[in-house]
């Protein structure tokens, strides 16, 4: 998910650094090593490597590694960060990304005494057929219900074959469409795999223009004697997924 951020901003050339928090060996900053950095978010050391450094002049990704959101959001707190998104100083926006597991629809529970405190998107990734309990409404509405102001996203479902031959390569997604290696140089990448993958980060994108997330980050109206800083922040449920 966080990777098809980083693809979208890269192509409305909005100018973007990014924050891998899977430490010690990365995720993010396999497909991005160029603008995307690997650190601890629950030492002090990188929480000051990502918010001292938070600024006007392009958007900072933070791809939150599962299971330390509601952590991380409690650090935001204490250094008064959710304050200064509350004053107007910066965007804050959580993407937060599910799975149909019950663990993770949990998730929603520990998120929802900070949701007024930021732009908060909620993703349905369908990494499988699961209809995140719709069938039953009495589950679906117990979670997704106690979320007011969330918007949701839906992903679909990549094609597996397409997913792995991406996950080799180890390139960014707009990188194999393009049929161009780590390097930048001509590759040979399977035309059929590249129209699959292209349809769907389509599909994708096409989210992100239905909740207008170009003017979100961009401060649309936003007076020129306020320069506000963005910040996104992504947190992924556990890496089963075309993420």
């Amino acid at each position: 998910m966080t990777r098809t951020l980083v693809d979208y901003f890269a192509a409305q050339e909005i100018p973007t650094r990014a924050f891998d928090t899977e430490h010690p060996k990365g995720a993010l900053h396999r497909f991005h090593p160029k603008i995307s950095e690997i650190v601890d978010v629950a030492g002090i050391s990188g929480q000051m490597r990502i918010f001292d450094t938070v600024s006007d002049s392009n958007v900072t990704v933070i791809d939150v590694r599962a299971g330390l959101l509601s952590s991380t959001l409690r650090t935001l707190r204490d250094i008064e960060f959710l304050d200064s998104a509350k004053k107007g100083q910066l965007t804050f926006v959580i993407v937060h990304i599910l799975s149909s597991s019950i663990e993770s629809l949990n998730e929603i529970k520990e998120l929802s005494s900070f949701e007024r405190d930021c732009k908060y998107f909620l993703v349905k990734n369908f990494i499988n057929d699961t209809s995140f309990f719709e069938w039953d409404q009495a589950t679906h509405s117990s979670y997704f219900k106690k979320l007011n102001d969330a918007v949701e996203i839906t992903i679909p479902k990549l094609n597996e074959r397409a997913f792995e031959e991406v996950e080799l390569a180890s390139v960014p997604f707009s990188t194999f469409i393009a049929n161009k290696d780590e390097k930048g140089e001509p590759a040979s990448y399977s035309f059929v795999l590249r129209g699959y993958l292209r349809r769907w980060l389509g599909h994708v994108w096409n989210e992100y223009e239905r909740i207008k997330l170009k003017d979100i980050v961009a401060n649309a109206g936003t007076p020129a004697d306020r320069p506000r800083s963005q910040v996104a922040k992504t947190a992924d449920t556990p890496r089963k997924s075309a993420s």
